[in-house]
């Protein structure tokens, strides 16, 4: 059986990451960055396509592990019945494109075993292994080298590299395995202590300044330091999740890459950082931003590469069976060509927010603006993939022409402060727009026999994406409208207390078969519930959802609360996002989602 995506742990040095399960196992990890090519790809296939497991010989051994307290360097606890070894899993800040892996014995002596199958291109390439000295050995496939450092011996095994060692108590071994481009000469090896020590201080460095937020502050920690470790440092850019094709539906064909940056994770992105006062990082990736979405406003893409590349093509690697046999195992993603409507109110909702907390005014996004905004004048009114990407046939969501209007409301506002006369009356024509989108999507985007908004225009079906017409402001949250709104979506879409994001049984998006509930919708719902002033509900909510982070305080994207297991790709940026923004919106009197909801829109006279 497939190890279960909770019982892995993340490392991460801001450029890649790896993940390791509870046994030892390094099964997932892309050198040099979170896009490159898989060298470990276990977590999609089997140990033959690559992991690094380091563990006791004794298989019936109890296990325990957490990370160091304000860090991202994993503890792993192995109890014999000859001794007890820690195993100290970290990648280097220090050092580029490095694991390190330290075996430390705490008492008695404990026997470890070690096999190491190194396959590049994502498990499919078995590489030349050469042993340079008694403890180095290289292996080399086309431009790609990996070089493992290690004090015990080394034995070849078909095409596997294994070693058995003994740890005793004070003792201290050292493995640390490294990649570089092949026609390079060996690089030299490093000091891991040291590499530990300065790896220990640039996380505790930066997790330390997280400001207090009540009983969840060490939640909100974990998931900080996370959301730190999915950014791509050299450009700011932030993956949606470090892994690929990890199963919405177990057996099924919704798997998608999620190793690039989505413009819709903008707003709340800035916000986490912001109101946790990490205005260097909200920089960085507001930079990042404006960067990925400067050119021609037809070219505006939903995501972008960690550094604002476009092209993203999407392909299958028939090789790898999947994560419990879920096929196809998809690279790239096919969605960044869709037409979103919601990005562009994203992007105009983050550069609101990112003034009002105090982040410079940047020419290059006033000129950015002024180029996008006529673009939406001219095509918001068209049909789109909408926020969840559908696969089939574009529609009208009332979500996107929610956030459509988002845009035209939030450039209104900031216009109408301007100081010159052409700016303003720009200003005043976006107001004109955003009441005629307004209008709109009261028209033609509720049903008055439902009682409620709907997933699309003359459709029936709920959406979880509804919740952000009252987080938006679009209109206020104890309007009729918005109330029933949420207790349809309450009895429709709850599935054991979490929501799910649509009927996928009713709601047809392209792709066969159903999944999980969809952790953000559930942080979003508890975020509407402090609007309503249901402040127990909320709290309730957000204590079952951080009850489903794993044991060192992980979230995937979906939960299946029937199965009891986490779905979808893993750790996900959104999840730990929405423990963040919910938990400071919970603690805080003046909290951001008030913030953001307090857009004032004009009265909608629309019939009910």
């Amino acid at each position: 059986m497939a190890v279960l995506i909770e019982d892995y742990a993340l490392l991460g040095n801001c450029r890649t990451a790896a993940l390791v399960a509870r046994d030892g196992s390094l099964d997932w990890l892309c050198f040099p960055r979170f896009d490159a090519p898989a060298c470990f790809s276990a977590l999609l296939g089997d140990s033959d396509n690559g992991r690094w497991k380091i563990a006791p010989v004794d298989a019936q051994c109890q296990t325990v592990r957490r990370y160091r307290d304000g860090t991202l360097i994993l503890e792993t606890s192995f109890t014999t019945e000859t001794g007890r070894a820690l195993l100290l899993d970290f990648m280097p800040m220090d050092v580029d494109s490095s694991v390190v892996r330290l075996v430390i014995g705490l008492e008695g002596r404990v026997d470890f075993s070690m096999d190491l199958a190194i396959r590049f291109d994502y498990g499919s390439t078995v590489p030349w292994v050469e042993k340079r000295e008694p403890h180095t050995m290289t292996a080399v496939a086309g431009p790609e080298m990996l070089v493992l450092r290690t004090p015990a011996e080394l034995h070849p095994m078909d095409h596997h590299t294994e070693s058995c060692f003994t740890v005793e108590a004070g003792q201290r071994l050292g493995f640390a395995l490294g990649w570089q481009a092949s026609h390079e000469p060996v690089r030299e090896a490093f000091d891991i202590e040291q590499a530990l020590e300065s790896t220990d201080h640039y996380w505790r460095e930066f997790s330390d300044r997280c400001p207090d937020v009540g009983p969840w502050t060490a939640q909100v920690k974990r998931s900080l330091i996370t959301l730190k470790a999915m950014t791509y440092a050299p450009t700011g850019g932030i993956v949606a999740a470090v892994t690929t094709s990890l199963p919405e539906q177990l057996g099924g064909e919704r798997n998608w890459d999620y190793r690039f940056c989505w413009l819709r994770d903008a707003t709340m992105t800035l916000l986490a950082f912001m109101n946790l006062g990490y205005f260097d990082e909200a920089t960085a990736w507001r930079n990042w931003l404006l960067r990925s979405v400067a050119g021609n406003p037809e070219q505006v893409q939903i995501m972008y590469g960690l550094g604002g590349e476009r092209r993203l093509p999407e392909y299958q690697l028939p090789w790898l069976s999947g994560y419990e046999n879920s096929q196809p195992v998809r690279i790239g993603n096919a969605a960044a060509t869709q037409m979103q409507l919601d990005v562009y109110g994203e992007v105009a909702d983050a550069m609101t927010q990112a003034l009002k907390s105090g982040l410079p005014r940047l020419p290059r996004s006033t000129e950015i603006q002024k180029v996008i905004m006529p673009f939406l004048e001219n095509v918001w009114h068209q049909p789109d993939a909408g926020i969840w990407e559908i696969r089939s046939e574009p529609r009208h969501f009332t979500h996107s022409k929610v956030m459509a209007w988002v845009s035209f409301d939030r450039n209104a506002g900031v216009l109408a402060q301007s100081d010159s006369a052409e700016d303003r009356e720009r200003g005043r024509h976006y107001r004109a727009i955003a009441d005629e989108i307004h209008a709109d999507v009261c028209a033609n985007g509720y049903d008055a026999q439902l009682g409620s908004f709907v997933q699309t225009y003359g459709g029936k079906e709920l959406d979880a994406s509804l919740l952000q017409i009252a987080l938006t402001g679009f209109l206020p949250v104890d309007d009729p409208r918005v109330t029933a709104t949420v207790a349809q979506i309450e009895k429709e879409l709850m599935q054991d207390g979490l929501l799910l994001r649509y009927d996928s049984e009713r709601s047809t998006d392209g792709v066969s078969g159903s999944e999980g509930t969809f952790l953000v919708c559930s942080f979003w719902l508890a975020d509407v519930y402090v609007l309503q002033g249901r402040e127990q509900e909320a709290s309730d909510l957000f204590d079952r959802l951080c009850g489903l982070c794993n044991d060192v305080g992980l979230l995937a994207e979906q939960y299946d609360p029937r199965a009891g297991r986490m779905l979808g790709n893993f750790p996900q940026a959104f999840s730990h996002i929405g423990i963040i923004n919910t938990a400071l919106n919970l603690h805080r009197v003046v909290c951001p989602v008030k913030t953001r909801a307090a857009a004032q829109a004009e009265p909608d006279t629309a019939p009910l």
